[in-house]
């Protein structure tokens, strides 16, 4: 398991069935050329092969990682390589995915990152979160961050990363779970659906004037599902109409054991049995923990099975 884990950002865990407690965190990620980051990074996320939730891709024999970093007050995308998913991870010396250009919806940061390998068409996609730093033109929220694509031809020399623009804006619904602000992504294959997204969002919609901690991304943030019907999943995009669970529904047990203010950085791992377990993030600002919850097909209801 890669984990956003602070400090230092990232860090890495391994599962032992023969312990009580069977998760272990090794530590932090390892980099043979740390010199290329100068500031710091973190969300880690390795590509994913798109058809087969949860295995990782093996590209020209080798293992990608993308993570965002820091530079200079803004985020960005960096990619590192490696034959072992232990490490240790080369960086690349340049952004794979940088910020967008003036007065789009990623000039502030690019963040969130995830990848999904499509062999059939030798293929990337990357999905991340953008920020703008000027008002977009929207019903709702002009300054909330969205969702966006970008797609990489796997070549054997240095290829180029083409960005396809926004694919969830904030919904343009007053109200709606997600129509404040948009943030993850990660893509499942769907049966009802071609394609489903489960995907972090709120309702709160940020303002330029808040000065807080939290302007961004002001709280709750909500974990739901979107879903795609088309092959190539670039447009099209629906929300579905609720989330998988409010802040005020938190059962006072979850309450006890730490939950609460907001749910981040969820993903779903699906067994070969098609039994889904949803990990997320919650707690107070700058306490977050880790937590688990077998999901159940209600669910699911809005977006059907999970494919495999």
């Amino acid at each position: 398991m890669f984990l956003f884990f602070d400090p230092p950002g990232h860090g890495h865990a391994v599962w032992e069935s023969s312990c009580s407690t069977p998760w272990r965190i090794v530590g932090p990620l390892s980099f043979t050329n740390p010199e290329a980051v100068p500031e710091s990074t973190h969300k880690p996320f390795i590509v994913m092969t798109a058809a087969k939730p949860n295995q990782a891709a093996r590209i020209n024999g080798q293992f990608c990682l993308l993570s965002v970093c820091w530079r200079l007050g803004h985020k960005y995308v960096q990619r590192a390589w490696s034959e072992h998913l232990e490490g240790p991870w080369t960086w690349e010396l340049t952004p794979l995915i940088p910020l967008g250009e003036a007065g789009t919806f990623d000039e502030q940061h690019v963040d969130a990152v995830s990848g999904y390998y499509f062999p059939e068409r030798n293929e990337i996609l990357y999905f991340y979160m953008g920020y703008p730093a000027a008002a977009q033109r929207r019903p709702f929220s002009p300054y909330g961050a969205a969702q966006g694509v970008a797609v990489e031809r796997v070549e054997s020399s240095r290829s180029i990363v083409r960005k396809l623009g926004e694919i969830l804006p904030p919904a343009p619904i007053a109200g709606h779970w997600a129509s404040g602000w948009v943030g993850g992504l990660q893509l499942l294959p769907g049966t009802t659906h071609r394609w489903i997204g489960l995907v972090n969002a709120s309702p709160t919609a940020p303002y330029p004037t808040d000065t807080s901690v939290t302007r961004e991304e002001p709280a709750p943030s909500l974990g739901g599902f979107a879903f795609c019907d088309e092959e190539w999943p670039i447009g099209n995009w629906r929300w579905c109409d609720d989330p998988i669970e409010y802040v005020d529904n938190i059962p006072a047990s979850a309450l006890a054991s730490g939950e609460g203010v907001n749910f981040w950085r969820h993903h779903l791992f699906v067994n070969h049995n098609g039994e889904a377990a949803l990990l997320y993030n919650s707690g107070p600002y700058g306490q977050e923990q880790l937590f688990m919850k077998h999901v159940s097909e209600r669910s699911l209801q809005a977006v059907g099975p999970i494919g495999s």
